[in-house]
């Protein structure tokens, strides 16, 4: 069947599913849930054991892939390349603009960016890699690692795969899966059993870190009801949030790309600009404009030498705890994001996708950890009372909450804050089915909706089963071993980065004739 070719029958369940990909996907979800519940301490030494060893011996290939990604992007912007379209000739963008940035940014670092937006500048106040922590120049070099974490770096492995798979598809109608960045290589060889490990990989990334990140969000949304209304902190609270959330999810999945997910994703947009622009007003306004700045600077200024420093001197635990950890965490969620941003970015050109994906979510980044983290930085430099470095110390769910209640109107805040928090769960939750949905049904855009629904009824599932029988130590385990994951997934973005650049090489050398791959 090609690719968007509408089955002849799309009632019937494996019409378009990938027998051996949904399978075996199933199993070893299952498998790594039973595994992790029923043996914690087990699992928990297992995948720290290998994390450990992946960190301590191949943290530095993690440093140098994310670094030659950037600046393989960079380069293919200002290249002849940049003006190739995503689709065939003339065919316009799916979506506008507003849209087309509202639901990569939702996908992208949602949850994440409102979780730690106070608590890593603080921690790195605290604790700096260097020097000594609780000054004026840590807390600049504070805002300055989190810009970097959270930057281009973060962002270009997401465009690089996300870019190579919306070319091999739209360009070549290939499926819209992870297996098609491999064509040039091996051919059709992509449609056996090379081709469904490679995606079945991209499932396993996708389904526990989802699970992950929805167990630690509805740790933090649960923080935010009992701040607000009282809700007890408890494992059968989060439970009940992710039950709600992924029902939510689930209807929105159902409606469609340009119904749910869309709108919602709108929404957070819009909902996240207000709740900047109340803390830009109401926070100290003068500082969280000059420090973005000072801070913008200082990261622009050591972008090279923060991109390739292991901190072999010092023995490096800060870049593994912190950078290493995060550069694995973003590769291993590259098929989820990646496949999503590639899902909604057909019509665009290549320096389009580059510089939407790549530069717009970075500047919102930054503007955004600046006026938070910067607000919180600020009380604890020029108000000795505040108390939020303390409060992070114990709890990194309150820190957004308590540097919240130290302004104006923070109860309107701490309301949008919750509120951000319970929409971005739902689109992650939403997109992540999507994505789950492409690799298992060949990448059709044709599939029956009761599969959206087992899958997206599945990551609430594992989530809520982690929670109630490990607890966080579980999600821990489950989060660490994705982040390991991110190894031979950094192998499939090097080849994306590979194939691709052929691919471009040989289309613009034989314009209209289909590149003789091979």
């Amino acid at each position: 069947m090609a690719v968007n070719e509408l089955p002849a029958n799309p009632r019937a369940f494996f019409s378009t599913v990938n027998p051996t990909v949904f399978i075996v996907s199933a199993l070893i979800v299952s498998g790594f849930v039973l595994f992790g519940v029923t043996l914690p301490d087990t699992a928990s030494r297992l995948f720290e054991t290998l994390h450990a060893f992946i960190t301590d011996y191949l943290g530095w290939t993690y440093l140098l892939a994310v670094s030659v990604f950037l600046a393989f992007l960079i380069w293919l912007v200002f290249s002849r390349y940049g003006r190739i379209r995503l689709g065939q000739p003339g065919e316009q963008p799916r979506f506008g603009l507003l849209a087309w940035f509202a639901m990569l940014f939702s996908t992208g670092m949602g949850i994440g960016l409102v979780y730690w937006s106070v608590a890593e500048p603080v921690l790195h106040y605290q604790n700096p890699p260097t020097g000594d922590g609780g000054t004026a120049a840590a807390a600049r070099q504070a805002m300055i690692y989190t810009f970097f974490h959270w930057g281009l770096h973060a962002w270009a492995v997401y465009v690089v795969l996300g870019l190579s798979i919306a070319y091999f598809s739209y360009r070549h109608r290939l499926p819209l899966t992870i297996r098609s960045i491999f064509y040039p290589t091996l051919g059709d060889r992509i449609y056996g059993p090379i081709g469904h490990c490679i995606d079945i990989l991209a499932v396993f990334g996708t389904v526990f870190g989802l699970a992950t990140s929805l167990g630690f969000g509805a740790m933090q949304l649960n923080t935010g009801l009992n701040t607000l209304v009282g809700l007890p902190v408890s494992q059968w609270s989060q439970v009940g949030l992710i039950a709600s959330i992924t029902t939510i999810a689930v209807l929105s999945v159902i409606s469609g790309l340009e119904r749910g997910l869309k709108w919602l994703s709108v929404f957070n947009l819009v909902l996240a600009l207000l709740v900047l622009a109340f803390v830009l007003l109401l926070g100290p306004t003068l500082f969280i404009i000059q420090f973005l700045l000072d801070a913008t600077g200082g990261y622009l200024q050591q972008l090279v030498e923060l991109s390739l420093s292991t901190g072999a001197l010092s023995g490096g635990a800060w870049h593994k705890e912190w950078t290493i950890f995060y550069w694995g965490w973003w590769i291993a969620w590259s098929p989820f994001v990646g496949i999503f941003i590639a899902q909604i970015s057909r019509g665009r050109t290549i320096r389009e996708f580059i510089v939407g994906v790549l530069l717009m979510p970075t500047l919102f980044v930054l503007v955004w950890m600046a006026a938070l983290g910067g607000t919180a930085l600020h009380m604890e430099l020029f108000d000795a009372g505040s108390g939020i470095a303390a409060a992070v110390a114990q709890d990194t769910t309150v820190a957004l909450y308590v540097t919240l209640e130290r302004i104006p109107l923070s109860t309107v805040t701490s309301i949008a804050v919750t509120l951000l928090i319970a929409t971005y769960f739902v689109t992650s939750s939403d997109s992540g089915t999507h994505v789950v949905d492409k690799l298992i049904s060949r990448g059709s855009r044709y599939s029956p909706r009761r599969q959206r629904v087992i899958w997206g009824i599945g990551e609430g599932v594992v989530a809520a089963t982690l929670l109630i029988v490990g607890g966080e130590e579980a999600l821990n385990s489950l989060q660490t071993a994705s982040v390991t994951a991110g190894l031979p997934v950094a192998v499939i973005l090097a080849f994306s980065c590979i194939n691709l650049y052929r691919a471009l090489r040989r289309e613009y050398a034989v314009k209209g004739v289909e590149p003789p791959w091979g």
